[in-house]
């Protein structure tokens, strides 16, 4: 063989080994971190919303997925050449692909604080220029088109001339604070944003993926740092998952949606303890959910199992959760009232909050006071929850209208400040009526269980009743699934303090296309999940 005949044969296997081979499997790691609670609020309000717009293994790559306190699993991709890099969530709820620009609005703070896309240091950029918006629940992100290369997985394969979005303005908290770059759609095409091709379906069509199908793997148990979990485009990895999978057919193309033939939450339970150790049963309710059947959406971009807020409403009551208010509510009561009784009839409700330190100045800075009397308060919602609690007190007909006469003098500084003007109106009459200490107590806690400002809101349990909260399950294509509360109760660790949160939210999506179910990483984590494009199907196993 002539030397330029070996020449031109180690030029030809350099270039066979550095090109990926086709058909293709790409594993890519997810990661875990932390979130905290108002980010994780914000996040579900915008998946919320971006929902109801829409309406209207083998050997191969992997990428690894970070778990961000089971609210966000990402993991990291490529854009450009040489690859830029960026962590996104990798989110079966929408279509599209999209990341920070370098050439972001000097007002948008959380582009500052993540990864951008730089057009010009990338050899294989190509201009499009669209514009592109997506209306989240705390306002738009704006941008626009641009084509390049998108690498995914450890092995670099590559996906040609990719049309995503450079975000040009991104809105609320939630983005600021997040821990991944952008958002990787693994929907339909039918719900992408201005009919942009998605990602995988742009590796179908390529053929760099051996299957159309990929899977899910999220680890909720790791210490933070660890493997959260992993993604598999284009096969599924069986270390990953036990026994076989029960498939459902997709019912509407856009989401993952399919139909729940029911939801149960564990009849008879496991009852609780009193702080006498002593075993009490409220918690031994049961309580059905999805009766019928109901469409559900399999969700990796959403943190909880959401659903009709009215029958959240009845699974979180089944379960012993009560409304984040409720719990504001008892605190104010017992850990207050003592001190509110001292000084209740020298100064009106909100100078004795203030007093307390549960409200804002009452008597500085007028004008701010004067623009927080225009608060949620005398919404529909807080108004009827509201009417609940003068029921629930039984006040008389004049002393009702009195109290809701004085409606907008109450401040907005947050549910622990309108819950104490709430209580000193009470307190007041009780005290007229000479109750005692132990009767306001006992009528004030019975009145905090029926406040609720917004039916299906986040809702908290006792830490300690964990062990003994009753099983939930899930009736999918004939098969039962169970979640413990270990598993649908999220347990946070913030400044030192323990807060155990219940995995059920409430979701508002009005007929025609709902009421809908949004089945996220809550239940995700617990069975591995397969997502079959070719078949236009999904499959739970339980996760290994």
């Amino acid at each position: 063989m002539t030397t330029k005949a070996r020449i031109l044969l180690v030029a030809l296997f350099l270039c066979m080994a550095a090109v990926p081979p086709a058909h293709a499997i790409a594993k890519i790691k997810l990661r875990k971190g932390f979130v905290d609670p108002q980010i994780r609020k914000l996040h579900h309000a915008n998946n919320s919303h971006v929902i109801s717009q829409q309406l209207q293994s083998e050997d191969g790559e992997k990428v690894d997925i970070i778990n961000f306190m089971d609210a966000q699993y990402y993991g990291e991709i490529g854009l450009g050449t040489p690859p830029q890099p960026f962590m996104v969530v990798f989110d079966t709820g929408s279509s599209n692909l999209w990341v920070p620009s370098s050439k972001c609005s000097f007002f948008n703070i959380a582009c500052y604080l993540h990864n951008k896309y730089t057009a010009e240091n990338s050899k294989t950029y190509v201009e499009d220029g669209r514009d592109f918006a997506i209306q989240y629940g705390s306002g738009a992100l704006t941008g626009y088109l641009s084509k390049d290369t998108l690498t995914i997985g450890d092995d670099g394969l590559q996906i040609k001339d990719q049309i995503f979005a450079e975000a040009v303005q991104e809105p609320s908290l939630s983005f600021i604070a997040a821990s991944f770059d952008g958002i990787m759609g693994l929907g339909f095409p039918e719900i992408a944003v201005g009919k942009v091709q998605p990602p995988f379906q742009n590796a179908l069509d390529q053929g760099v993926l051996e299957e159309p199908v990929f899977s899910f793997w999220l680890n909720r148990n790791t210490d933070e740092g660890e493997q959260g979990g992993e993604l598999v485009l284009g096969g599924v990895d069986p270390d990953h998952f036990t026994g076989e999978h029960t498939w459902v057919p997709v019912t509407r193309r856009g989401f993952w949606q399919f139909k729940m033939d029911s939801l149960e939450v564990g009849g008879g339970g496991r009852g609780i303890n009193d702080n006498n150790n002593n075993k009490v049963n409220n918690l031994k309710k049961s309580a059905s959910a999805c009766i019928g059947g109901c469409q559900v959406i399999a969700d990796t971009g959403t943190s909880l199992i959401a659903g009709p807020p009215e029958e959240i409403d009845r699974i979180n009551a089944a379960i012993g959760a009560e409304s984040v208010v409720v719990e504001e509510c008892k605190a104010v009561v017992h850990d207050y009232l003592p001190q509110m009784i001292k000084i209740i009839d020298s100064m009106p409700p909100q100078a004795v909050c203030a007093t307390l330190g549960l409200c804002g100045p009452s008597s500085i800075d007028s004008k701010i006071q004067e623009l927080k009397k225009r608060s949620s308060l005398t919404s529909t919602a807080h108004m009827a929850s509201y009417r609940r609690l003068l029921r629930m007190l039984s006040l008389p007909e004049e002393t009702e209208q009195n109290i809701e006469n004085e409606k907008n003098s109450l401040t907005d500084d947050g549910p622990q400040c309108q819950v104490c003007e709430f209580v000193i109106q009470y307190v007041k009459v009780a005290l007229a009526n000479n109750d005692t200490m132990s009767q306001i107590i006992d009528s004030l806690d019975t009145a905090c269980e029926a406040l609720s400002f917004g039916a299906g809101g986040q809702a908290a349990v006792d830490c300690d009743n964990i062990p003994n909260m009753p099983d939930v399950t899930f009736s999918i294509g004939g098969r039962e699934f169970s979640l413990t509360a270990d598993q649908y109760v999220l347990q946070i660790e913030a400044m030192g303090n323990k807060q155990c949160i219940s995995g059920f939210m409430g979701l508002d999506v009005p007929p025609p296309l709902g009421p809908l179910w949004i089945l996220g990483d809550v239940f995700i984590g617990p069975y591995h999940t397969v997502f079959d494009y070719g078949n236009e199907r999904v499959g739970f196993a339980d996760a290994a």
